[in-house]
């Protein structure tokens, strides 16, 4: 398939809001990959961060149609519901710790940092001003490969390039992205 153009989020928003499933489907393929990590990097287990996955996209799904959306890109808004969602799971599970007089797991988090909370959207609009920053299509490769999970050549294929130019755009974007991150470190 040739090269298209980047999703619009907007669009998909508005038909999702509408009813439609497909365009809510469209969503949640670009953007379950991103919130699972976020909802793993703030429970730390891979079982609640699929559950707290699960419930963002419901959360959405019930709130899309009045949902105003805030620049071009639904995933800080996304980033947002999996934060409070990822709070109440950890309330939960402290209230059932001290409810069962089970010991304290000092791995667990009592409550989602505040402070970390304001880095973490920190570093996430960083992140996007960063992807939004790039070209088309290198957009679009790091939407494919980076957030979808597809394999070089799938991208290729998808977007109409070489193997090697997904593999050498992609390096670079990650370089870049990492720079990002580091920096907030």
């Amino acid at each position: 398939m040739p090269y298209d153009d980047q999703r619009d989020d907007a669009a998909l928003v508005a038909r999702a809001a509408g009813g439609s499933e497909q365009a809510f489907r469209e969503l949640y393929r670009a953007y379950v990959r991103p919130v699972y990590w976020l909802a793993h990097g703030l429970l730390g287990d891979a079982s609640d961060a699929e559950d707290v996955t699960q419930e963002t996209f419901l959360v959405a799904w019930r709130k899309i149609p009045g949902l105003e959306l805030q620049g071009d890109s639904l995933l800080p808004w996304l980033a947002t519901v999996c934060r409070f969602q990822s709070a109440n799971r950890i309330r939960i599970q402290k209230r059932d710790r001290e409810n069962l007089g089970a010991a304290a797991d000092e791995t667990l988090a009592s409550t989602v940092d505040v402070e970390e909370q304001v880095i973490g959207a920190d570093l996430a609009e960083r992140i996007l001003r960063e992807v939004e920053g790039l070209s088309a299509l290198d957009q679009d490769i790091f939407r494919l490969c980076a957030t979808e999970g597809h394999a070089y050549q799938s991208a290729a294929e998808q977007l109409g390039v070489g193997h090697g130019v997904v593999r050498n755009r992609l390096s670079r974007i990650r370089t870049r992205l990492r720079t990002v991150v580091e920096e907030t470190s």
